[in-house]
């Protein structure tokens, strides 16, 4: 199978360990396990001893009761046989598209978006019909243009929201439209969702599967829950069909998600409210940082973040953006990612959720360093 070059990972793996100022990170500050163990209210130290007695076996192959309950709680439909624990958000997008996505299929995918949705049904011989996301939008999919995608062939529509690069968020009624678009043609829809859970004002966040019987939520404990380190990610869906063919082929490219990383996950997923209060704190508080930043500058502009942990930063100045970010780097430190990786230009990504003073200081070098071009 020949499938392109993931260009957002390539660069990261490449790049990242050179950054003084990583702004390319798109979780919020990650947790240490101290920190996740007192925001669920347990002493690290008597908790981290009683694990010694952990048995390293594959324990529960579908995810434990525990895992399988709290993810179903992140959502209004969603019961815990619904869930399918994946090794992280990139292994629930994998199985989801090698399972319901043959050679000669049609489908929709939004662009940009994680380089997934596009390049793994491109390498199995489907037609991948690409709808555009742009600034003169909102970074928001047009209903219209949409509907003049899909036909009868089209197995699927791949949706990603909160959207990673721009920030964006689907309002309800356009997601109701899209469904409308896909119920007519019998597709499914898989919606990205990494970025869920941490809305502004602490309501909840509707998903795809509140909405569509044949829609398939993907999530993970990296982004929103600041675990990266634990590899858990999950596909969520009322549609039997789809989660019976999943886990059928979960058996070849899975078989079980590790004993600690479920364990852990489970933890967190308890303290959701904890955690989502800390990370909502970090959020809003390093937006309004870099809304106040984008202000000051004339020759950068973007279209601020709805949600999620990242954004797009568009320069007024003729520099390819990976030529940008390799100089940036090398002569101050600070680590974006450019929108070459997105399929973008003149632009570049960056993850604002880590700690405060790491923002500033690299946005205050990344605005020297733009002076210095002109």
């Amino acid at each position: 199978m020949k499938i392109k070059t993931f260009k957002v990972e390539q660069w990261m793996n490449e790049f990242e360990n050179d950054a003084v100022y990583n702004l390319a990170e798109t979780c919020v500050d990650s947790l240490t396990l101290r920190q996740l163990l007192e925001l669920a209210d347990k002493d690290p130290e008597e908790f981290l001893a009683g694990l010694a007695d952990t048995r390293l076996t594959y324990s529960h192959i579908y995810g434990s009761p525990a895992f399988l309950k709290g993810i179903s709680e992140l959502y209004r439909g969603i019961r815990p046989d619904q869930v399918i624990p994946t090794h992280g958000a990139i292994g629930a997008n994998y199985q989801v598209l090698m399972t319901l996505i043959e050679p000669g299929d049609s489908m929709v995918s939004v662009m940009p978006t994680y380089q997934q949705h596009y390049s793994i049904p491109e390498s199995i011989g489907a037609e991948v019909n690409i709808l555009q996301l742009g600034p003169e939008n909102d970074f928001l999919p047009e209903v219209k243009a949409l509907r003049g995608m899909v036909s009868r062939r089209t197995k699927l529509i791949s949706l990603n929201n909160p959207n990673n690069p721009s920030g964006s968020l689907i309002p309800v009624e356009t997601l109701e439209e899209i469904v409308d678009i896909a119920r007519s043609v019998d597709a499914y829809i898989l919606c990205d969702e990494v970025y869920r859970g941490i809305s502004d004002d602490g309501s909840y966040m509707p998903s795809i599967t509140d909405l569509y019987e044949k829609g398939i939520s993907v999530g993970s404990m990296s982004k929103v829950f600041s675990l990266a380190g634990l590899r858990m990610g999950w596909i969520a869906t009322p549609c039997d069909q789809a989660a019976a063919a999943c886990r059928e082929r979960r058996d070849y490219d899975t078989i079980s998600c590790g004993v600690l990383d479920d364990l852990f996950a489970s933890v967190a997923l308890e303290a959701r409210d904890a955690i989502f209060r800390r990370n909502r704190e970090i959020v809003l508080k390093n937006r309004k940082i870099l809304d106040d930043w984008v202000s000051s500058q004339e020759k950068v502009h973007y279209t601020k973040p709805a949600a999620g942990n990242t954004a797009l930063l568009y320069y007024d100045y003729n520099v390819p953006s990976r030529e940008l970010c390799t100089k940036l780097l090398r002569e101050t430190g600070v680590f974006f990612t450019p929108g070459e990786c997105f399929e973008l230009e003149n632009c570049v990504r960056i993850g604002y959720a880590f700690d405060s003073r790491t923002l500033k200081e690299g946005l205050e070098k990344f605005g020297e360093f733009l002076a210095g071009l002109e």
